[in-house]
């Protein structure tokens, strides 16, 4: 056993918070990642404060907000120059590796080669760039620099791979402690879940069956969601069966009892919610994104539990260097989460270095042209006491209780018994905005309290 933890991200890309049975999604059976919120902390509150694919990866891996470490749109590389991660784990002496998606070398394309300096820093790098086909991807790396078909669905695939890997890593008779980070491009559409093919566990959702959340307008909408979401909540169970699988791959290795799950996605996926479709949009089924920090083995290292935290992407980098017990360089400008995580009588337990958060700062940094999404650039904030505040350029666009109106069926943006709410946010966002360094043209919100007109 080493005396320092490890620590394994799993990533995966558009899946929403709330498509869990732990969250009270009735449609999807998730028994490893509620049995992990079980017996861990669930930040239930968690947000992409970028809902976008490379914004969110370059800040995850940077500590860093998008308009400060470059990556602000999707397709946009991550400057190798720009320090990871990686550096201070392997400055505590750390293996770091990556399995799968990277979408960080400024590419949309199947085809395209990372070379081994532009892959993070990691020591075993086997992945590839994009790719939207669940079944038929190709990974090259240290095992092969040549793009290799997997063998099978993807998640099934990549978490082959990984284990593979730790178990060939954690052979050696004193193994580098590691931090390893498993990327898999499920539930994000096309929503296909693994094909039957006679063997092995059957991935099944009837549409018809389906409930929707209230806020999916009636007529082809909501018959267009539940076609999409019968696939997407079998693509999770998929999800959740691999999340079993390397959990007990760990204990059969031996390491189970000191290493750390940090189950996540990098943005949701609103999926016709609104009207709306995909990501990039603010609000809730896009922004909120599960987060769960599990000891696999045992909890005796862990506390247990909900969190109400609004942990952001830019806080992820310092909160799992925390769990490690290795102070975030003083670069990231994320909050530490991890004392709300180890339990207080073990070596890693540090102190909370300040107030935790009471909001977080969302971005949709350039203007987005998809369809279905909001195709304006915006900024937000989000708060512990469960208010929303959305600006588009010049207009105040959203705000809403969440605590009376979870799906956000009752916007308060421009009613006037809601002012006094919404000038402490607008207040707060301007402070985000300076503070970051960030450039928006928030709106003149002064109400004019004259009379009224008859």
């Amino acid at each position: 056993m080493n005396n320092k933890p490890n620590v394994i991200w799993v990533l995966t890309d558009q899946m929403r918070a709330s498509a869990m049975g732990f969250m009270g999604d009735a449609n999807v059976r998730t028994p490893n990642l509620d049995n992990m919120a079980r017996e861990g902390v669930a930040f239930v509150n968690a947000v992409a404060g970028t809902p976008w694919c490379c914004p969110f990866r370059g800040a995850l891996l940077t500590g860093l907000y998008p308009h400060q470490n470059g990556v602000t749109q999707t397709p946009k590389a991550l400057d190798p120059a720009t320090a990871t991660i990686t550096a201070p784990f392997r400055t505590a002496g750390y293996h770091t590796a990556y399995v799968g998606k990277w979408h960080l070398d400024g590419s949309n394309s199947v085809t395209h080669y990372i070379p081994p300096e532009r892959r993070g820093g990691f020591d075993y790098f086997m992945g590839y760039e994009n790719n939207n086909n669940q079944n038929e991807s190709y990974v090259f790396g240290n095992d092969c620099e040549r793009p290799t078909r997997l063998d099978g669905y993807e998640t099934d695939a990549l978490t082959n791979i990984f284990i593979k890997h730790l178990q060939q890593h954690t052979s050696q008779d004193s193994y580098q402690p590691f931090f390893a980070v498993l990327s898999v491009q499920p539930p994000h559409d096309p929503y296909v879940p693994p094909l039957y093919t006679g063997e092995g566990k059957i991935y099944y959702h009837n549409p018809a069956d389906i409930k929707l959340r209230p806020n999916v307008p009636p007529g082809r909408w909501s018959d267009e969601a539940r076609m999409d979401l019968a696939g997407y909540y079998s693509m999770i169970e998929n999800i959740d069966t691999n999340v079993g699988k390397l959990r007990m791959a760990l204990k059969q290795m031996n390491i189970d009892r000191e290493t750390y799950i940090i189950f996540m996605s990098d943005h949701g996926d609103c999926l016709n919610s609104h009207g709306q479709w995909s990501k990039s949009s603010p609000w809730e089924e896009a922004i909120r994104i599960p987060f769960i920090v599990c000891r696999v083995g045992t909890n005796y290292h862990m506390q247990s539990g909900i969190r109400d935290a609004v942990i952001n992407h830019i806080d992820i980098a310092p909160t799992t260097l925390g769990l490690c017990g290795i102070t975030p360089p003083q670069n990231m400008v994320g909050f530490d989460y991890s004392p709300l995580c180890i339990q207080k009588n073990q070596p890693e337990y540090h102190e909370l270095q300040g107030a935790i958060p009471d909001s977080a700062y969302l971005q949709q940094i350039p203007r987005k042209y998809h369809a279905h999404t909001a195709n304006k650039a915006w900024r937000a904030v989000v708060t512990r006491d469960g208010y929303k505040y959305v600006c588009y350029p010049h207009q105040d666009v959203m705000l809403f209780n969440l605590n009376d109106d979870p799906y956000e069926m009752a916007n308060l943006c421009h009613d006037s018994t809601s002012q006094v709410i919404k000038e402490k946010l607008h207040s707060l966002l301007q402070k985000y905005i300076v503070d970051t360094g960030d450039t928006f043209d928030l709106p003149d919100i002064t109400l004019n309290r004259g009379k009224n007109n008859n």
